[in-house]
């Protein structure tokens, strides 16, 4: 099941710090929503509140709501554990685990979580992820070689394989293709297309042809000066962002003048 999240009022702190102020948006089920802005602007710090994955620094918190539907996944006695089952990440750099094969890193998620699963049930788990990342037809007769041996544009499918393994309601991609050549870097476009037919994806990018190319809506953040807190400035339709934005910050970021 695909959900909808949902920020208001949200604070993300470090220790005394307070790197991203006040963000109030809503993204929508089965969409692809694009984070864009300049480096240190909190895209990628807000990013990583959407499956609390920002607590694993020390001090980190937030203030305000996040909700996964009407869930807030920040609320008293939720476990980020579970959270992070529901909102999988993909980070910027493909990070197989290097000494399992390509179907045990598809596995990976519920080894982790102590599942126990029949040779046929495992089978079947592997062939629909790989399928859903596209990568079963270059993968099928390898399985058990390492996943490092992948070429990069493969390992990120395979990263995918494996966050979708679990069934996630959305999925968090971070740069995904910034490490990857233009041919891999279109095969995981193509790939973000269709997987939010089933999925919630938000994707933190620096190509701003990309953001227009994946997304349906568009976030700009910016940051006022160093030590000051990311903000984020406007959030539309993408076509909106890239071609009448409201703000004048988003107008020269998107076109050129800064960033």
């Amino acid at each position: 099941m695909s959900k909808s999240i949902t920020a208001k009022g949200l604070n993300v702190y470090y220790g005394d710090f307070l790197a991203v102020e006040g963000v109030n948006i809503k993204i929508a089920a089965r969409s692809v929503t694009a984070f864009i802005g300049p480096s240190g602007c909190g895209k990628t710090t807000f990013l990583r509140t959407l499956n609390r994955m920002h607590e694993v620094l020390p001090g980190a918190r937030v203030e305000g709501e996040l909700l996964l539907d009407e869930d807030n996944i920040y609320g008293t006695g939720v476990d980020p554990v579970t959270v992070r089952s529901m909102v999988g990440m993909v980070f910027q750099r493909p990070n197989p685990f290097p000494t399992m094969s390509i179907r045990d890193n598809v596995l990976a998620g519920y080894k982790l979580n102590g599942a126990r699963l029949s040779r046929g049930q495992a089978d079947n788990i592997v062939e629909k992820a790989l399928r859903r990342a596209n990568l079963w037809n270059e993968v099928k007769d390898r399985l058990d070689r390492p996943g490092s041996g992948l070429s990069g544009g493969q390992q990120q499918r395979l990263c995918i394989a494996r966050t979708v393994a679990v069934e996630p309601d959305v999925i968090l991609m971070d740069e995904p293709c910034s490490a990857l050549d233009p041919i891999s870097t279109l095969a995981i476009e193509d790939l973000i297309s269709e997987l939010k037919e089933k999925y919630t994806v938000v994707i933190v990018t620096h190509n701003m042809q990309q953001a227009a190319r994946v997304s349906e809506k568009t976030a700009f953040f910016n940051i006022a000066g160093t030590g000051k807190p990311g903000k984020m400035i406007e959030y539309d339709d993408t076509s909106v962002i890239f071609n009448n934005p409201a703000n004048e910050q988003t107008e020269r970021y998107v076109s050129g003048k800064f960033g």
